[in-house]
C-alpha cells in the first residue's frame, strides 16, 4: 500500500477501509435520489440507476489513484434538478440535447483545470456571490422537494399554494421530511439513505408503493441513454447562458466542497499538486457522465465523513467507489422506492446550501441586491441560470452606479454579458 502513502499521512489500511465504507454509507442515497430525478425527463429508470453508479465508481477510483485524495465523486445535488426540471421540462429542450449541454460544460471544465483559466474565472466573482449561487442552488432544489411531494402546489390566484396534507402520499413525505431532519440533527452516519429507508418501509405498510418482492437483480444496460448525447443540438446561442451555467456552478461547487474538506483535514497543503489533480478528475468525470448519460459530477461534500473517520489518501476514495459496485445489483429495492421517500432528502439538501448565507456580507449593497435576487430568482423562475443572469448584471450595475470600479474586473464583466444573453435570445417558457 506503499502506493497511496499511508505512512506518510499517518493513516493505515484498516482507517482507510472504514473511511471509504463511511463515506459510501452517507452518499450511497445519489443512487436512488439522481435516477428518480432524472428519470422525471423521460429517460429509462433502470439505465439511469446502472449508469450513476458507474459514474460514481469510475470517478471516485480514478480520483483515488491518480489525485491520491480521500474525495468521492457523483452526480451533483442541483445541476441534475436543473437538468430535468429546468431544462427538459422547463425550457422543453430534448434530454439528449440537455446531456450536450453537460458534455460541452464538462470540456470546458476539462480546460479550464489545465490552464490559468481556471484561477482567472475562479477570482472573478466575489466569495459571496459564489456562496449566494449555493443558496440559490439550495432554495431551487428544496422548492422542487416540496413541490414534487405535494407540499406546495399550483394556485392559479397566487401562483403557488399549501398542497392537500390529508393525502396520504404527502403525508408520507412529511414523514421522510421529519426523518432526514432528526437523522441529520443527530448526526447520524448513513442519515439520507437511513431516512430513504425507513420513509420507504412505512409507505410499503400503508400500501403507498408497492414491496419490493426480490431486492437484487442483474445491472441493467446503459444502452437507451449512453453515447445519446447531441452535441450538434447543444450548440446554440440560446444555450450558451446554459452551458456557462453549469460550467460555473460545477467549478465553485467542487472547489467549495475541496476547500471545506481538504483544509479542514490538512489535506492540499504542500504545493498544491493534489489538488490540481482532484479538479482535473472532476472535470475529466464531468465530460464522461454526459457520455455514460447522466448529468454533472462533482466533488462529494459527504467525503467529510470518511475524512473524520480518518481518511487522509486516495484508498478510501477506492474503497468507496468499490463498494458503490454493490448498487449496480439493487435495482428491484430502489425502484420500489416511493417517490416521496425521495424528495425530503432534495429539501435538507437545499437547507444545506441554503446555509452558505450565513457567510454573506449583506452591509455591500451590490452584494445584498445581488445575493436576494440569486437566491429568490432561481426557484421562482425555475431556473439556475436566470438566478444567476440576475444576480451578475444587478451586481456590475449597482458597482458602477456607486463608482467602486475596482470591483467591476474584466471576468465578472464577461460573465455579465453571457448573463445578458438570457434576455436577448433566450425563448420564453
Amino acid at each position: 500500500m506503499d502506493f497511496f502513502k499511508l505512512e506518510k499521512h499517518g493513516t493505515n489500511v484498516k482507517t482507510e477501509f472504514t473511511a471509504g465504507f463511511t463515506t459510501f454509507l452517507t452518499m450511497m442515497y445519489i443512487v436512488p435520489v439522481n435516477a428518480i430525478i432524472m428519470s422525471k425527463a423521460g429517460m429509462p429508470m433502470d439505465a439511469l440507476i446502472t449508469a450513476t453508479a458507474l459514474i460514481t465508481i469510475f470517478s471516485s477510483i480514478l480520483n483515488g489513484l491518480w489525485a491520491n485524495t480521500p474525495i468521492a465523486m457523483s452526480v451533483g445535488m442541483g445541476l441534475n434538478a436543473y437538468f430535468t426540471f429546468g431544462l427538459v421540462l422547463g425550457m422543453k429542450v430534448p434530454w439528449q440535447t440537455a446531456l450536450g449541454v453537460v458534455f460541452l460544460s464538462g470540456l470546458l471544465f476539462l480546460v479550464l483545470s489545465l490552464t490559468p483559466l481556471r484561477v482567472w474565472i475562479m477570482r472573478s466573482v466575489p466569495h459571496d456571490l459564489r456562496r449566494a449561487i449555493s443558496a440559490g442552488i439550495g432554495t431551487f432544489i428544496a422548492f422542487i422537494g416540496l413541490k414534487s411531494m405535494g407540499m406546495v402546489v399550483a394556485n392559479p390566484a397566487v401562483l403557488v399554494g399549501v398542497g392537500n396534507f390529508k393525502n396520504p402520499t404527502v403525508l408520507l413525505g412529511v414523514v421522510g421530511l421529519v426523518l432526514v431532519f432528526a437523522f441529520y440533527s443527530w448526526k447520524l452516519k448513513g442519515a439520507f439513505i437511513l431516512a430513504v429507508l425507513l420513509t420507504s418501509i412505512v409507505g410499503w405498510a400503508f400500501g403507498i408503493g408497492a414491496y419490493p418482492t426480490e431486492f437484487f437483480s442483474l445491472p441493467a444496460s446503459v444502452a437507451p441513454i449512453a453515447f445519446e448525447l447531441d452535441i450538434v443540438g447543444a450548440l446554440k446561442l440560446s444555450l450558451l447562458p446554459v452551458i456557462i451555467t453549469f460550467l460555473i456552478t460545477d467549478l465553485f461547487d467542487s472547489l467549495g466542497t475541496l476547500a471545506g474538506v481538504g483544509y479542514r483535514a490538512g489535506l492540499f497543503k504542500d504545493d498544491g499538486k493534489e489538488l490540481q489533480k482532484t479538479l482535473e478528475i472532476d472535470a475529466l468525470a464531468s465530460t464522461a457522465c454526459a457520455v455514460v448519460g447522466v448529468s454533472t459530477t462533482t466533488a462529494f461534500v459527504e467525503s467529510a465523513s470518511g475524512v473524520e473517520e480518518g481518511g487522509r489518501t486516495g484508498l478510501t476514495a477506492v474503497v468507496t467507489g468499490l463498494c458503490f459496485i454493490l448498487t449496480l445489483f439493487m435495482m428491484p429495492l430502489f425502484k420500489a422506492i416511493p417517490e416521496n421517500a425521495i424528495y425530503p432528502v432534495l429539501v435538507m439538501v437545499g437547507v444545506l446550501m441554503f446555509s452558505e448565507l450565513s457567510h454573506v456580507n449583506f452591509k455591500d449593497t451590490a452584494i445584498a441586491v445581488s445575493t436576494f435576487l440569486i437566491v429568490v430568482m432561481m426557484p421562482l423562475t425555475f431556473s439556475i441560470t436566470n438566478g444567476l443572469a440576475f444576480g451578475l448584471i444587478s451586481y456590475v450595475l449597482i458597482k458602477l452606479i456607486k463608482k467602486e470600479f475596482k470591483d467591476v474586473n474584466f471576468g465578472i464583466l464577461f460573465l455579465t454579458f453571457v448573463s445578458l444573453i438570457v434576455f436577448i435570445v433566450q425563448e420564453g417558457h
